[in-house]
């Protein structure tokens, strides 16, 4: 074990409760900074700061609706039509009780937050391609300290490496894997500060839905790549070339591209 890092930390914050947990604290981080950056940006863009506080609620329960539909319809769609009473994030085993924020699917999340995007754009009048560039900056922000979250549960591990900068999770087991998470969190970061680099300076170079396209093709493209370092999260998934979590992301890299070229073709030749 010696040079590999021991990651041996307890999901929930204090020895003593059960709550709160460090993934769910890393959520609220996310959310907070993510809140703290669209203030930002609606005050550069001369939007109501109140536009805020109403998306925010509308991008929150999108997500996470999403997200858990997706985990229920793409990962165990079987336990959950058995157990439905689940899909609440609750079980009745061996007593009743929260399950906390498990269960959630990143894909589904996706799909969750464009629509609840499209919703309020509709209801406030606003350019659904506008907003979008501007949530686009906030998604891999928040998307870093999710899988933050991820690491400090010690869950979604990667595969088993001798590389020196591996993962010991010894909540799992004892073999060195690699920090998966901790990929996703550096490139969600680097994406963040590309996507607002780009918006602080070329906004108005570029249709609306460039940087949008721009996030989730290299998001997702990054996601493909990066499942090949991870454990599979479904037994199914042993026996297919390529696993849910990369099956999933093609639509969402096809998606960016397709929005790139016909926003980017709208300008020239408009």
């Amino acid at each position: 074990m010696l040079g590999y890092i021991i990651w041996d930390t307890e999901p929930e914050v204090f020895s003593w409760s059960s709550v709160p947990r460090w993934y769910g604290v890393f959520w609220v981080i996310g959310i907070f900074l993510s809140i703290a950056v669209a203030g930002y940006i609606f005050k550069i863009e001369k939007r109501q700061p109140k536009e805020v506080d109403e998306l925010t609620l509308y991008l929150i329960i999108g997500t996470l609706v999403g997200a858990r539909l997706g985990h229920i319809l793409f990962y165990d769609p079987l336990h959950y039509w058995q157990h439905p009473i689940e899909i609440l994030l609750v079980s009745l085993t061996p007593s009743f009780h929260f399950t906390g924020l498990a269960g959630l699917a990143s894909h589904g999340g996706g799909i969750g937050l464009i629509t609840s995007a499209f919703v309020f754009a509709r209801r406030k009048k606003m350019d659904f391609l506008w907003l979008l560039d501007r949530i686009a900056i906030l998604v891999p922000l928040c998307g870093a300290f999710i899988r933050l979250g991820n690491l400090t549960n010690s869950e979604m591990i990667g595969i088993p490496t001798n590389m020196p900068w591996a993962f010991v999770f010894t909540n799992i087991d004892n073999v060195p894997r690699h920090p998966a998470q901790l990929y996703e969190a550096i490139y969600c970061c680097l994406i963040f500060g590309l996507i607002f680099y780009l918006w602080h300076r070329k906004r108005h170079q570029w249709s609306d839905g460039v940087l949008f396209g721009m996030m989730i093709s290299i998001l997702f493209s990054l996601r493909f790549i990066d499942e090949f370092f991870k454990e599979n999260q479904e037994a199914f998934e042993n026996n297919m070339m390529i696993n849910m979590g990369q099956i999933l992301s093609i639509p969402f890299i096809l998606l960016g591209l397709l929005i790139i070229t016909i926003r980017i073709n709208k300008r020239i030749y408009k």
